[in-house]
């Protein structure tokens, strides 16, 4: 029996990320996110409450980079939800260099993507900044033979907000479509 627990949203876990953000000033801000969803196969939606210290640097630069945690650096990416940039300069957290587009790529993560803001949409209080793929970088040793990202490899963190925990990824348990090709045998 399903209990009701009302208008909740319940599409967590997510994997954690942190955007990284380069002001007009060049000062490099790091931010805990976990509101990115995948809109079309070439755009995603990040999503952030519109008094965080970051959307000022998004909103003049609209550029960004979007850092999968690991589990390696979880604490310090985590860190980086806690305290505001306009209070505290959170550049030098973690090793970084610039990607090709100019945004910051933090060494230990696993898997960046800098983006570019192409459209904003406001509600309930949040920034939704529609963004375009400019660059993915990933560790050689996370790809695929195909040269994909081989998520069993990369262990992304994942985020669930009504306990504020983190899990672990990492498992295959089947292939895509082979599965639902193979169950719709069984229905013959």
């Amino acid at each position: 029996m399903k209990q009701n627990i009302g208008q909740k949203l319940a599409l967590y876990p997510t994997p954690a990320k942190v955007v990284g953000t380069v002001g007009e000033s060049g000062a490099v801000n790091w931010m805990l996110v976990a509101h990115v969803g995948i809109v079309s196969h070439s755009k995603l939606l990040l999503s952030i409450h519109s008094a965080h210290y970051s959307v000022k640097a998004i909103d003049e630069t609209r550029r960004l980079s979007i850092n999968i945690i690991d589990e390696d650096f979880v604490a310090a990416a985590d860190y980086t939800g806690t305290i505001s940039g306009a209070r505290s300069d959170k550049s030098s957290i973690f090793p970084y260099h610039m990607g090709e587009a100019g945004m910051p790529v933090i060494e230990q993560s696993p898997l960046v993507m800098e983006c570019e803001v192409i459209d904003i949409y406001e509600i309930d209080g949040f920034k939704n900044y529609i963004c375009s793929v400019l660059n993915t970088y990933v560790e050689e040793d996370k790809l695929d033979e195909k040269g994909k990202p081989d998520y069993s490899k990369l262990k992304p963190m994942l985020f669930e907000m009504p306990t504020y925990k983190y899990l672990r990824t990492g498992d295959i348990i089947g292939d895509c479509v082979k599965m639902g090709k193979a169950y719709g045998e069984t229905l013959k």
